[in-house]
């Protein structure tokens, strides 16, 4: 999408000659630049120059104000249809005791209600790493814990030292 700010307007086009197209989509042809601005002032519009790359470049005679308003309502309504998503990180230990896994069990429902994908840590030290399923059935309690309100995005997997689980919040069904 083209923003009105890069478009050169009127009197601040350089080019010698244009391809001049009306507001209504006609197309005029080939004319010199001062011709092409005394139509558009017969018409009470502007020449604004869209193609500036082509060979001649090509301007438009439009209604510049009214052009640059309706490409910024555009802008505005992209911006208000976005959603933001972030990844939120809950880190968790193979030998977590119930209180505490209950602590980050409430700190992911908090983040999946938000909106929010939460992923689940687990950081092996020492000799812990040589019984990843004890990790493996930690990570799979929360999966089950929040399967009212999140799917697994991600099934729990090993990267280096750590085991990873990707939780995204369930789509809202209206």
């Amino acid at each position: 999408m083209t923003i009105a700010k890069d478009l050169m307007v009127n009197d601040g086009i350089r080019a010698r000659e244009l391809r001049v197209i009306t507001d209504a989509g006609e197309q005029l042809g080939i004319i010199s630049r001062q011709d092409a601005l005394r139509k558009a002032e017969e018409l009470n519009l502007d020449l604004v120059l869209v193609s500036p790359q082509a060979k001649p470049p090509v301007a438009k005679i439009m209604d510049y104000g009214k052009f640059k308003f309706e490409q910024q309502k555009k802008l505005r309504e992209q911006r208000k249809n976005q959603k933001i998503i972030s990844v939120k990180e809950v880190r968790l230990s193979p030998s977590i005791d119930d209180n505490d896994f209950n602590t980050k069990l409430r700190n992911a429902r908090k983040f999946l209600e938000k909106g929010n994908k939460v992923k689940a840590s687990i950081r092996f030290k020492g000799r812990a790493i040589t019984h990843k399923e004890v990790g493996q059935r930690v990570l799979d309690r929360l999966a089950e814990e929040t399967a009212d309100i999140a799917v697994v995005e991600q099934k729990a997997k090993m990267d280096g030292r750590s085991m990873f689980l990707q939780l995204a919040p369930k789509a809202d069904k209206k």
